[in-house]
């Protein structure tokens, strides 16, 4: 087979993973996407579908971008709520731009089985074997675990860093020296020095440090640009954040727990709502019982099962007087009204914080 060239969108830090499995199971050469900038949300917009949702805007300009760049094969993880038709309409859009490529999709209709990701590698890489491909895969999912576990860590205690920017420096480190890991050993030792490192970091936290709870839909919960960094503007006002998608939940947990969760919240929910909208509203009666100071629900504009779970997170936050902030992005938000609106609901939480 002539070597090609894959890549695949971004989604935060995980392309470091998704770049390592690429490279052991193919032979080919692996791109990741150039990192997310206006110029990525401008080329998705300008051929996107009006009012499709933001996220396939990004996939879409990170796919172009890839392509500018040489991708020959374009790699869609797919499933989920609208996101499982994203493929055929993308790969659509992009052969009418002219783009020569391949674009295989890992999940189809919502569901997927290992031997059908198998066939897929199987298209890249013919020679490689089930049992190789079994290694890797799970070795590539240990690696994002023990990634989500660090992060947790991470949002706990950055935004009371002693020397700013010692966490993120710290982290690149780390995510370097995962990627050239050789097995689940020193994957594992990996893990543990870096955490050890992580706890070891200058921290001036205070015992009674505001907390605040993110929620909302999948994507732009775990790709920051979407957000516009807004970790990153909670960690500056020393909050600590608690952040509960990640790509561990929807592999591990998601499914095992939908059951528990509307046992918990039976008086607002009775049944799914779709994708992650559930979800969301039993975090925030959870953020809640933990004693939080307020939640943000983050979502894309126009996501439907978001929209659907939004009155009922209100109606959660006003039976139990929790503040709560509503962000949907577009490709038109303007950081400078996000900050401000995040100021100010700094300030109220403070004031409610001061007075309870």
């Amino acid at each position: 087979m002539k070597p090609q060239v894959i890549s695949f969108p971004h989604l935060g830090d995980y392309y470091i993973p998704i770049r390592f499995l690429l490279k052991k199971l193919t032979k080919h050469q692996v791109i990741e996407s150039p990192p997310i900038t206006k110029k990525t949300i401008e080329l998705g917009t300008k051929f996107s579908p009006e009012f499709v949702c933001i996220p396939f805007k990004y996939n879409l300009g990170n796919f172009i971008e890839a392509l500018e760049n040489g991708a020959t094969i374009i790699l869609q993880a797919g499933g989920g709520c609208r996101y499982g038709y994203y493929a055929e309409v993308q790969e659509k859009i992009l052969k009418d731009l002219g783009y020569d490529f391949q674009f295989l999709s890992l999940i189809n209709e919502d569901h997927f089985t290992v031997k059908e990701i198998y066939r897929t590698f199987k298209k890249l890489n013919p020679k490689v074997s089930f049992f190789k491909f079994a290694y890797y895969s799970l070795l590539t999912i240990f690696m994002i675990r023990l990634m989500d576990w660090q992060d947790e860590l991470i949002r706990s205690r950055i935004g009371f860093e002693v020397e700013t920017g010692s966490f993120e420096k710290l982290k690149s480190e780390m995510l370097q020296e995962f990627e050239s890991c050789k097995g689940y050993i020193s994957l594992f030792k990996t893990y543990k020095k870096y955490k050890k490192k992580f706890l070891n970091l200058k921290i001036e936290k205070p015992k009674d440090c505001m907390r605040v709870g993110i929620i909302g839909e999948l994507y732009t919960s775990m790709e920051p640009y979407s957000s516009y960094f807004i970790e990153k503007e909670l960690a500056k006002m020393k909050i600590e954040v608690k952040r509960f998608t990640n790509v561990s939940y929807l592999l591990y947990e998601k499914k095992r727990e939908t059951k528990k969760m509307l046992k918990k919240i039976p008086e607002y929910c009775t049944y799914k709502i779709g994708a992650d909208g559930m979800d969301n509203v039993y975090r925030t009666k959870h953020l809640i019982d933990e004693g939080y100071d307020g939640v943000i629900h983050i979502k894309p504009f126009g996501c439907t099962p978001e929209i659907g779970a939004i009155p009922i997170i209100r109606k959660v936050c006003n039976d139990y007087k929790m503040p709560v902030l509503f962000f949907s992005f577009d490709s038109e938000t303007s950081d400078t009204g996000i900050k401000t609106r995040l100021e100010a609901f700094y300030d109220m939480l403070q004031e409610r914080k001061n007075h309870l």
